[in-house]
C-alpha cells in the first residue's frame, strides 16, 4: 500500500500557514488537532483522510502554487501576519491582489529596522533560509550612537551571553564613511534570533540608531522603494540561498 502521511509540521508549511519551525512550534503549544485530537511533535498525518485545524479553523491542502515576495520594509512596520496590538504589519502593505494569500515572513526585521524581507507561502523555501544549520548570510547597515572599540567588535564576533542566549556575529565590518564615520558598521549574521544585533551592542553599552538588511545570501536588494513589493523569480531566489 502506499503511504500517504507527512509529517504534520510540513503539511501545515506546505499549506502556506507558516515555516516548519513555526509549525513545530504551534504543535508544542497545543494550538493544532487532527480529528479533533491535540496533536504532539512528530505526528504524521494523510491529507486525503484526515482533518486538521489549527486553533480551531480548519485547514486543507494548498491548491495554489508557491508564491514569493520581494519587500523593501520601511521602518514602523511589524513582520507578523497576528496584531493583537493594532499595529501596522507588513502585511498592510499588500496590493489587492495578494490580500488572500496565505503569507508569512521568511525571517523577520524588527518593528525599527528596515531593508530586505521576504514574503511567502512556501514553507521548504523559508525553512532552507531560516534554518541555521544551512548558514544563509544575511548583511545589515547599522548605524549606532558612537563608534565600537575593536574590543566590542571581537567580543561580538566570538559572542557574548546576553538573557541566557549566546548572541555572536559572523563578522562585523566598520565603514567608516558617510556623514558619521566610524559610527557605520556591516554586520553579517548566519542565524537570527530577536532583535540580536540590537541586543548584542546594547549589551556593550551601544544604541543602534538605525538597521537596514540589504543582503540575503548573494540576493542585493536593488530599485525597489520603502514599502515596495515584486514577486520574486527562480533565479533570484536561488540567489537567495547561495
Amino acid at each position: 500500500m502506499v503511504d500517504n502521511k507527512v509529517r504534520l509540521h510540513k503539511f501545515l508549511a506546505d499549506a502556506g500557514l507558516c515555516s516548519r519551525r513555526e509549525a513545530e512550534r504551534w504543535i508544542i503549544q497545543g494550538v493544532v488537532e487532527v480529528n479533533g485530537v491535540v496533536a504532539k511533535i512528530g505526528h504524521k498525518v494523510d491529507p486525503s483522510k484526515d482533518k486538521i485545524s489549527v486553533r480551531g479553523a480548519p485547514i486543507k491542502k494548498r491548491r495554489t502554487g508557491p508564491v514569493t515576495l520581494l519587500m523593501n520594509k520601511p521602518k514602523g512596520f511589524i513582520c507578523s501576519n497576528e496584531d493583537p496590538h493594532h499595529e501596522s504589519t507588513v502585511f498592510d502593505l499588500l496590493p489587492p491582489k495578494f490580500e488572500k494569500e496565505r503569507l508569512f515572513c521568511a525571517g523577520r526585521l524588527d518593528k525599527d529596522s528596515e531593508g530586505l524581507l521576504i514574503l511567502t507561502n512556501d514553507g521548504t523555501l523559508a525553512q532552507r533560509l531560516t534554518h541555521p544549520k544551512n548558514r544563509i548570510i544575511k548583511r545589515y547597515r547599522v548605524w549606532l550612537n558612537k563608534p565600537a572599540e575593536n574590543a566590542t567588535i571581537a567580543a561580538l564576533c566570538r559572542g557574548i551571553q546576553v538573557e541566557g542566549e549566546r548572541l555572536k556575529a559572523d563578522k562585523i565590518i566598520p565603514m567608516g564613511k558617510g556623514a558619521n564615520p566610524g559610527k557605520q558598521y556591516e554586520v553579517h549574521l548566519s542565524h537570527g534570533r530577536k532583535r540580536e544585533i540590537r541586543r548584542m551592542f546594547e549589551a556593550l553599552g551601544h544604541r543602534v540608531r538605525r538597521l537596514h538588511r540589504f543582503q540575503i545570501g548573494s540576493f542585493v536588494l536593488r530599485g525597489l522603494g520603502p514599502g515596495k513589493i515584486r514577486v520574486l523569480v527562480e533565479k533570484e531566489s536561488k540567489l537567495l540561498l547561495g
